[in-house]
């Protein structure tokens, strides 16, 4: 009962207010009549907490969201499915849905009178303009009466989490090169022509079954050699997201960062259709399998990744090379130095094909002519130099859109195309 004292509302304290105000007047000018009305307002509103305070309802709260994954921009539907599981009926019930800011106010649902072992459904739509994981929850519920005098509050501690994902866009197929410098036996098979008996070998390595031992290539190599098993051709990609904090400028979601990472998600989500078997690297540390965790681990873990304070491309390079098997190599970078780009010629050994979209950031924010002539000078000699380390290189402005920018990748951008750029911005005008 003091519990459902201390819930009375505004409404109900006011009543009491109004019944000690009556009760007073009703003793000082000895009118029996106005006694009996401050009776009645002090009864109704101690009449309401007992009836709420009284209340054992047992209800049963879940929640769904669809879809479980939105991309940035999108919405989402939550649906709240609440039973009551006693006997009784309840009274009206309001619902509020805990949400961080992102995804906007609170929702606040009337649910009417719940029968006995009665269910009832209601939804309410979130929408998130910025990556991440946000939770969703706890359902609070606010028990009142039907005069609305006395509100008490209970909550569910089941807590859900909506992932917001970037958005992915479909790209046009195009020749990338890089296909056939997969992995597997079948790769850099020798071919046997010294008759049926003969079979494609390599040589023993610990584990082999030594019913694989091919006797006649161990007696004429001196090394025991075992039968290669055929195996399906693999196509391999690696896809690089550059999260330098000083790479990237802007703000929020229309930051050139968050174009890079719709970007990374739009190429490895094109590659993985493709059938190439991918792994995705980024500055933060991430380095997975993408083949292992699908479509969702990929997603995933873009919705979380982060600009890195200590950035660096020198360990960058380290961390792709690490595990290159050569193959096909996208990269997303932001603003590039000289140096910067002449450090990932390191990562076309083993043949690799490297496709590199160079982001100029500069183009996200505001500068005067004379900064921008600077810029755009160093933009395109970081990009020439990221050419003569053996990248096809596709520049990238703010507003440009990754779809109409990848046929470029087929092709890339040669010397002569940047030389020419950097010839453009001379005499401190920019043509």
């Amino acid at each position: 009962m003091r519990e459902a004292l201390r819930g009375l509302t505004t409404r109900g304290r006011s009543f009491l207010a109004a019944a000690a105000a009556a009760g007073i007047s009703a003793i000082v000018l000895g009118e029996r009549d106005l006694l009996r009305v401050a009776v009645l307002l002090a009864a109704l509103p101690l009449l309401a907490a007992a009836y709420v305070g009284r209340s054992r309802y047992k209800l049963a709260c879940t929640r769904s969201l669809e879809p479980g994954r939105a991309p940035v921009g999108s919405s989402a539907r939550v649906i709240l499915r609440l039973q009551n599981m006693s006997r009784l009926p309840t009274g009206t019930l309001l619902l509020e849905d805990k949400l961080p800011y992102a995804l906007g106010s609170r929702p606040r649902v009337v649910l009417e009178r719940l029968g006995a072992h009665q269910a009832s459904s209601v939804a309410y739509t979130v929408r998130a303009d910025v990556r991440g994981r946000y939770p969703i929850g706890p359902l609070v519920i606010r028990l009142t009466d039907p005069f609305g005098l006395c509100e008490l509050t209970r909550s569910f501690p089941s807590i859900d989490r909506l992932t917001v994902i970037p958005q992915v866009f479909p790209l046009p197929t195009v020749r990338l090169g890089g296909e056939y410098a997969g992995t597997g036996d079948s790769r850099a098979r020798s071919v046997a022509v010294h008759g049926e008996d003969d079979a494609a070998t390599r040589e023993y390595r610990r584990g082999d079954d030594l019913r694989r031992v091919h006797w006649r290539s161990t007696a004429r190599t001196g090394e025991l050699m075992v039968r290669r098993e055929e195996q399906p051709w693999e196509s391999r990609a690696t896809v690089v997201l550059d999260t330098r904090v000083l790479a990237h400028r802007g703000e929020g979601p229309t930051a050139s960062f968050e174009w890079a990472v719709s970007a990374t998600a739009s190429v490895a989500m094109h590659l993985r259709q493709l059938g190439y078997k991918l792994r995705m690297v980024t500055g933060s540390g991430v380095d997975i399998d993408a083949y292992e965790g699908g479509e969702a681990l990929i997603l995933d873990t873009l919705a979380d990744v982060k600009l890195a304070q200590n950035g660096d491309i020198a360990l960058l390079v380290e961390q792709v090379r690490r595990r290159s098997d050569g193959g096909l190599v996208v990269g997303i970078f932001g603003t590039l130095t000289v140096a910067e780009a002449e450090l990932l010629a390191g990562l076309r050994s083993n043949g690799a094909t490297c496709i590199g979209f160079a982001i100029d950031s500069s183009t996200w924010v505001s500068m005067t002519p004379g900064e921008r002539q600077e810029s755009d000078r160093e933009h395109a000699a970081a990009a020439l130099a990221l050419v003569h380390a053996g990248w096809r290189s596709v520049p990238v402005t703010h507003g440009a859109t990754l779809p109409n920018l990848w046929p470029a990748a087929a092709r890339g951008s040669n010397g002569f195309a940047w030389r020419a750029a950097m010839a453009e911005t001379v005499g401190g005008v920019i043509r």
